[in-house]
């Protein structure tokens, strides 16, 4: 009896495992300088070389020219570790899922202790680790981490996420790929040529997309047609042998999509059933196809290329079908398909599933072409405000510009389309209040303030106490006045702040009826608001408020 092909053709050196070269060459290199660690963690899909990179480790370690990349293939432990060898006493493959207990684990660690019978190390190749219980795991914590000098650990599992992270964070870990569908056929054309079989490129493609990545499966795929051929392997042998759907069958449908022709969809549908292929593997073919348009669609030939899997003349045949279809049609048609898959796993009536995905297909929602939105309008340009001028009203915050005239207190006329001060006005409450939002203190200086005037974009604001309006220039209120009123008008204007009123008291107060202070009642703090003392607050009760500042005393001498 043979043996089946994934195991005649598994790798016996680190150069011939199947498209991981991220891992065997770091590996590789890691022997030939004899820097090889005590752990190691191979994760990845299965069947992409896990296990057979392990036992390559092992009989790279135990070669008596080892530790090398390269055995020798002659001595006594690189005879027992080939590939299809009778296995050493010095190499211990466990199967995690059957061995995974405390008890197992434990054992492991008491028998670690015990020398080689005959290599230079003793190798445990733990497969299937996160099969290991955290109880096992604890138990081999210890010896994973400070093991013997004649013992080394190789963890391979599909789920590494699953290994205890203090098992993990004490092993090099290398993630395994998927291999490429053309590197995968690549490779079954080479064992092809070593059986001596003769076998169509088209159906070895075929072969390759059902093993998925895996070289394992796709070697299992292959000798079920190398089994059941007669003279060489063909591509309508093995879509036979394999329930693939017929690409007919996917261009008809794609054609009768392109065409919105319902009769034709629900034949091809007729024609899947009748020819006893299985519905969820015509959606997944019908799948595969809309994702190799999208993929034409989306880029240029010369970058779409590599990306196709399938023969040259569905190559070709796709991309005429893909002039028919724009991409948002193949996204959607895509969406509805992958859809479907979910209701055709474990239906009782898959024809009735399929008919219904080919209506859902042929909505006209779907079948038409998207309409273009209508161009929108350009944006309006942004006014950008003169330079700030000297507000009109009183000696202010701004630089003195160089001319005699002598300030007037006239409410200042601006630009069409300009914020003005009648704007401001009637704005000024919601200003204080998107201001006390901002900083409260700076809304209890403001409190009692009147806008005077706005004079190319620059807002004067009359404060008639001049504790306050020291505390104002001091403080930099003014910025946050003019970023309150730019959040409350969107208008970007300057904010000067002036003293209105007689005399410069602390306590002085512009007269209501002076011309050119418009009356706005003002929000002024309650005695019960909880910082209403803090606008008064100077020197360093204002430090021990706002920055939370202590008082240490002053230092004795002496």
């Amino acid at each position: 009896m043979s043996l089946a092909l994934y195991r005649t053709y598994r790798p016996g050196r680190l150069s011939e495992v199947v498209g991981q070269e991220h891992v065997t060459q770091p590996l590789a290199r890691a022997l030939a300088n004899d820097r090889v660690h005590h752990a190691y963690l191979l994760s990845g899909p299965r069947g992409c070389g896990k296990t057979s990179t392990a036992r390559i480790l092992a009989r790279s370690l135990n070669c008596e020219q080892g530790p090398t990349p390269e055995p020798c293939g002659t001595c006594i432990s690189c005879v027992e570790l080939a590939p299809n060898g009778p296995g050493s006493l010095d190499v211990i493959e466990l199967d995690a899922a059957s061995h995974g207990g405390v008890d197992d684990t434990r054992d492991l660690r008491e028998r670690a202790m015990f020398a080689p019978v005959s290599s230079r190390y003793k190798v445990y190749i733990i497969d299937e680790a996160h099969m290991v219980t955290t109880a096992g795991f604890n138990a081999l914590l210890k010896l994973v981490e400070e093991p013997p000098e004649h013992v080394r650990f190789i963890f391979a599992t599909t789920e590494a996420d699953k290994v205890l992270p203090t098992i993990r964070s004490r092993t090099h870990h290398y993630t395994f790929r998927l291999v490429p569908t053309k590197t995968l056929q690549a490779h079954l054309e080479n064992v092809c040529a070593a059986e001596g079989i003769t076998a169509d490129p088209d159906a070895l493609a075929l072969v390759a997309r059902m093993g998925a990545g895996s070289v394992r499966d796709a070697l299992s795929v292959l000798g079920q047609l190398v089994a059941g051929s007669i003279d060489g392997i063909t591509y309508p042998d093995a879509v036979a042998q394999l329930g693939v759907t017929d690409v007919a069958l996917v261009d008809a449908a794609m054609a009768a999509l392109a065409d919105s022709d319902g009769a034709a969809l629900l034949g091809t549908v007729d024609a899947v059933i009748s020819a006893g292929h299985d519905p969820r593997r015509f959606a997944t073919d019908l799948l595969q196809r809309l994702r190799d348009l999208i993929v034409i669609s989306a880029m240029s030939w010369e970058q779409a290329q590599p990306l196709l899997d399938a023969p040259e003349a569905e190559i070709e045949q796709m991309r005429e079908q893909a002039t028919r279809f724009n991409l948002p049609q193949l996204s959607a048609a895509a969406d509805l398909v992958s859809s479907a898959l979910s209701d055709l796993r474990g239906a009782t009536a898959p024809r009735l599933q399929l008919e219904l995905l080919a209506a859902r297909l042929l909505l006209p929602s779907l079948s038409a072409a998207p309409t273009p939105p209508a161009p929108k309008a350009p944006p309006r340009p942004i006014e950008t405000p003169a330079p700030p001028k000297l507000s009109s009203v009183a000696p202010s915050t701004a630089p003195a510009p160089a001319k005699t005239e002598p300030a007037k207190t006239e409410p200042a006329t601006v630009a069409s389309g300009a914020v003005t001060l009648a704007d401001v006005v009637i704005m000024w409450p919601a200003i204080l209040e998107a201001l006390k939002a901002e900083r409260r203190i700076a809304w209890m200086a403001f409190s009692d303030a009147q806008p005077l005037s706005v004079d190319d974009a620059v807002l004067a604001v009359g404060v008639a106490d001049i504790g306050k309006l020291n505390n104002i220039r001091s403080a930099r209120h003014d910025e946050l006045m003019q970023r309150a009123v730019q959040t409350t008008m969107h208008a970007s204007v300057s904010v000067d702040v002036v003293p209105i009123g007689t005399g410069g008291g602390g306590g002085s107060k512009a007269d209501p009826t002076s011309p050119g202070v418009p009356a706005v009642e003002a929000d002024t703090p309650s005695l019960t608001d909880d910082d209403a003392e803090d606008a008064s607050l100077v020197g360093e009760s204002l430090a021990i408020a706002e920055l939370g500042a202590t008082v240490i005393g002053e230092i004795e001498q002496g």
